[in-house]
């Protein structure tokens, strides 16, 4: 195969290889991309895990708020910073990045659609579920407010949360726009790199 053919190989037969690809030469490819490309590839997702933490501060500063919780603050805001920025990174590695890197992520529209729900699911529902009882274990340890009976309780909290999911609709938004538009645009930079040739191979010698 000419090496003008091989590198004009459509994008579909290059995808079909993508899983045979070893780490090795993805990380060639990686270090031939521009700068920003690297940039955005490796720490794209830190943003959207940075956004899942103040979502989950927010909404537990607004539960402690409802409940009198005055205690445990630095350790409770210092869990609610953790563990939602530790889920969320893991999450969108795990759906979208490692998928793109083993060739099984080859439709941009599935990466947006992915990157979209780990922003819906675990960077904006889960900081807030997250928050409702670990301040309630709270509440309850210090008596800083009645807890409901077990036949009350699912209207309780679903009275509670209902005026912190209002507040933070714009969080919501900006969490599905940031995780697809981060979806959307890894899946560009992997096709860069799909187009990039495997270094140490000369394309005139491959053939079909």
């Amino acid at each position: 195969m000419a090496g003008k053919e091989f590198l004009d190989l459509p994008v579909e037969k290059k995808f079909n290889n993508a899983g045979r690809v070893p780490a090795a030469v993805w990380e060639k490819k990686f270090e031939k991309l521009a700068p920003k490309d690297q940039n955005l590839f490796q720490n794209g997702g830190f943003a959207l895990a940075l956004n899942s933490s103040l979502c989950a501060l927010i909404s537990n500063n607004s539960i402690r708020n409802v409940l009198n919780v005055t205690q445990s603050r630095y350790s409770t805001a210092a869990s609610m910073f953790l563990l939602p920025f530790i889920s969320t990174t893991v999450a969108y590695e795990a759906t979208v990045k490692s998928s793109l890197m083993a060739g099984n992520l080859n439709c941009e529209i599935c990466a947006l659609i992915r990157g979209g729900l780990v922003g819906a699911v675990i960077g904006y529902f889960y900081p807030i579920i997250l928050a409702l009882p670990l301040n309630a274990l709270l509440a309850t340890r210090f008596s800083t407010s009645p807890m409901p009976s077990k036949e009350n309780a699912l209207r309780f909290w679903t009275s509670l949360s209902k005026p912190i999911f209002r507040k933070t609709r714009l969080a919501a938004f900006i969490q599905v726009a940031l995780g697809a538009y981060l979806g959307s645009k890894h899946h560009e930079i992997y096709l860069k790199m799909l187009r990039i040739p495997e270094p140490g191979r000369d394309p005139e010698k491959l053939e079909e």
